[in-house]
């Protein structure tokens, strides 16, 4: 006789996509007329900008590119000029089947920014951008759930609390203030990195709160080259759809779609951006799964399927020190930058994480020229982890870089270590019975056995002598697994 299970659909959020490309972009920059010819390269700077995202059918894309400032000595010894590019960039990922559309959520860095003069009017930009694309759809998995069985038919049944992926979606918003800003001549570049300080799920919906960190490269009223950070604070929600338990929590990855900045009268900065939030939302789930079945009374073969669905075990946010030494006997310090790229992967005994980065600064010699140098970084952070575990891994930014002159310049960063780990297979479940027809026990059966309890639990016990676990708690005033060395009464009538 064949048994069905019933089943139960289990509605989640599927990840389809995880994956981070690279990319590297030229673009010859001439410069205009009236601007003296080039001497020297000083600094570059750059803002990845996030135009657009694509589904179509067995492809996900993004669209946007780089803002660049060049800062640039003139071959006349005048003071620095600043040019602006844009780098339009395209990142196209395939998916392995053809769906129907879902979520994108895209997360860009910029991993260089570097300039070279090609002749005295023009110069070579050259960038790297890293993007990690992520694609979900919505998805159902059926548990199976036992309707009512024979008396004789043991069941083990298990609660798992599972966190589950459930809804994703976007949030984009603008950001327009009027800052103070004294003491400039004039602006050489801007970029702007949103930081989330705290991510809630509350009522339905996903609340977070952060600030912009406003990086800006000037001259001052004496000419001389600074950097500044301005700090603007955002706090936003966006309306879930279905129902969220208290254990719900959000996971956010900002982009820039926009950025303005200009110096004003009255000694301000006027700022006008635009952010995506892109947020996943997970919550916790307790389903009940039926792990296996027997009887004593008849032959009993369970049919078993795997549970298959996306599961959060951990999360950890690690903040990674980033130190390096330049070889430079540097004077005034006129600006720092640091840019991470996304950690790679290496296994052995368990993950070790390997976190590029480089360091960007620009300095005033003893002489009082200005300098620059790059200096490139790599960090490592390793986790335990079985080869049974998945790990993934992002970088989220930290605290502003610092430089500290001396006999060298003495180099700090931070990068936010981003990593979640979930199992590789998924649960394995019974999801029906086939059953066959009860048989008398031999006369000549024993009633009671006598056993030592040994590694095995109540269940394999059980099973293995014909008997229940309810039976044998029931006749030793078991409340909880036995010791090893306990000799159990064992009732198989």
């Amino acid at each position: 006789m064949e048994l069905e299970f019933e089943k139960r659909g289990l509605k989640y959020l599927k990840p389809l996509l995880r994956e981070v490309q690279a990319q590297e972009q030229t673009q010859e920059l001439r410069l205009t007329e009236g601007m003296p010819d080039l001497g020297r390269i000083l600094g570059t700077w750059g803002q990845v900008i996030l135009r657009g995202k694509e589904w179509r059918g067995d492809t996900v894309s993004f669209s946007g590119g780089v803002m660049a400032f060049v800062l640039y000595a003139p071959e006349d010894g005048s003071e620095p000029r600043t040019l602006e590019s844009w780098i339009p960039c395209q990142m196209k990922w395939d998916l392995e089947d053809d769906h129907r559309e879902g979520e994108i959520r895209i997360q860009c860095l910029l991993r260089f920014l570097d300039a070279r003069s090609v002749s005295p009017r023009k110069i070579m930009l050259r960038c790297g951008i890293s993007a990690l694309a992520e694609a979900f759809r919505e998805d159902t998995a059926l548990v199976g759930v036992p309707g009512e069985v024979p008396e004789d038919v043991q069941l083990l049944k298990n609660r798992y609390p599972l966190r589950i992926p459930k809804a994703a979606g976007e949030k984009t918003f603008q950001l327009e203030e009027t800052l103070p800003f004294s003491g400039t001549g004039k602006l050489i570049s801007y970029t702007l990195t949103p930081k989330i300080s705290e991510c809630r799920v509350l009522s339905g919906r996903v609340v977070f709160r952060g600030s912009g960190i406003l990086h800006t490269v000037f001259r001052n009223q004496d000419g001389r080259v600074e950097s500044r950070d301005l700090e603007v604070p955002f706090s936003q929600f966006e309306q879930l759809e279905g129902a969220f338990g208290p254990d719900a929590q959000a996971d956010v990855r900002m982009g820039v779609t926009g950025l303005e900045a200009e110096l004003a009268e009255g000694d301000q900065l006027r700022l006008k951006a635009g952010l995506v939030a892109q947020y996943v939302a997970d919550d916790r789930e307790v389903v009940e799964i039926v792990e296996d079945a027997y009887s004593p009374d008849r032959s009993l073969e369970p049919r078993r399927e795997e549970l298959e669905i996306p599961q959060l075990l951990d999360q950890q946010r690690v903040p990674i020190t980033v130190r390096q030494t330049l070889r430079q006997n540097a004077g005034d310090i006129a600006d720092v930058t640091y840019l991470p790229d996304f950690p790679t992967q290496r296994r052995g005994e368990g993950i070790q994480l390997e976190l590029p980065g480089q360091f960007q600064v620009l300095w005033y010699d003893e002489n009082g020229i200005l300098q620059s140098s790059t200096a490139r970084t790599e960090e490592n952070w390793d986790m335990p982890a079985g080869e049974d575990t998945r790990v993934r891994a992002t970088v989220l930014p930290g605290a502003s870089p610092t430089a500290i002159p001396g006999s060298g310049v003495e180099l700090k960063g931070e990068s936010i270590l981003d990593v979640s780990s979930s199992p590789r297979q998924g649960i394995p479940m019974v999801t029906g019975l086939n059953l066959g027809e009860p048989v008398e026990r031999p006369q000549n059966r024993p009633s009671l056995i006598l056993r030592r309890a040994g590694d095995a639990g109540l269940w394999e016990i059980a099973k293995s002598t014909g008997s229940t676990v309810e039976a044998i708690r029931q006749a030793n005033g078991l409340e909880a697994e036995p010791e090893s060395s306990r000799i159990l009464l064992i009732p198989v009538s």
